[in-house]
């Protein structure tokens, strides 16, 4: 299987260091929600998307992240990633469809993803393909009534291929999560209302790994949510936890000490 062959460590430093550069060339923002979700992409899209499943960014924002794993699985070409946000681009600072495979839908807008998924993972039921369907969100997206509403959907039509990662790093766009609307990304309620639902470093690839292989080892009927504790800026010690790195780029000195942090943090060169 793909995740026994893949030193993630290593990989979650040159990831996270592929992400940087894109961001300082193109001179743009989104940078800590990026390095928050990376390993989680690690754990589910790199490693246990089989062919027939589907993998949606929820959170499009963090773009720049799954642009990087999809040139890491030879989706996006080198050509193609050079082109990051640049006029005519088919990489945006949001994901849009219709470009590449493993981007079937647009996203950024939130909300849009756990019904989206939902959706094809109902499909997928209806069908019988045996196909899963991997929603990542952003814990400030779990104040959308959208969410909500796909997630009763789920579990009325007992959507266990449906696998939905929430990024819990705490911020959203004006301040922490817990101030906006509550802690609406509890594992608690996830679990009451129906998915079920267990809590993980969401730094820890082996560790999410784990849960999805316990949550999808056998059919019961029940939705599952991967609650993830991650630190925005992850990796970059002058951006982690930091609200101002979901939204400013890096001057060109900022770079050169976020790669050197990442380098020493994940030993890549």
């Amino acid at each position: 299987m793909k995740q026994e062959t893949i030193n993630t460590a290593a990989l979650s430093g040159e990831l996270r260091l592929k992400v940087l550069s894109l961001y300082h060339a193109a001179n743009a923002g989104h940078i800590g929600c990026s390095l928050s979700c990376i390993d989680l992409m690690i754990a589910s899209l790199v490693q246990r998307k089989r062919e027939q499943d589907t993998f949606l960014l929820s959170k499009g924002h963090a773009a720049a992240a799954l642009y990087a794993c999809l040139h890491h699985l030879g989706e996006i070409s080198d050509e193609t990633l050079a082109t990051y946000y640049k006029n005519g681009t088919t990489l945006p600072a949001h994901p849009a469809p219709n470009q590449h495979k493993g981007i079937p839908f647009a996203t950024g807008s939130l909300g849009h993803g756990l019904p989206i998924g939902t959706g094809i993972a109902h499909a997928g039921k209806l069908l019988n393909d045996n196909s899963r369907v991997f929603v990542l969100m952003s814990d400030g997206e779990t104040n959308e009534g959208t969410t909500w509403e796909a997630a009763h959907f789920a579990i009325q039509y007992q959507l266990d291929n449906l696998i939905m990662l929430i990024d819990k790093n705490g911020l959203q766009g004006f301040g922490n999560t817990g101030d906006v609307l509550g802690d609406t990304a509890s594992a608690a309620t996830w679990q009451a209302i129906g998915f079920e639902t267990v809590e993980v470093d969401g730094h820890d690839v082996e560790a999410i790994g784990a849960a999805i292989d316990a949550l999808t080892a056998v059919p019961n009927g029940r939705p599952k949510a991967i609650i993830a504790h991650t630190v925005k800026g992850k990796g970059v010690s002058y951006m982690e936890n930091r609200l101002e790195w979901h939204y400013l780029p890096m001057t060109p000195a900022q770079y050169e000490e976020a790669v050197g942090d990442v380098r020493k943090m994940y030993n890549v060169q």
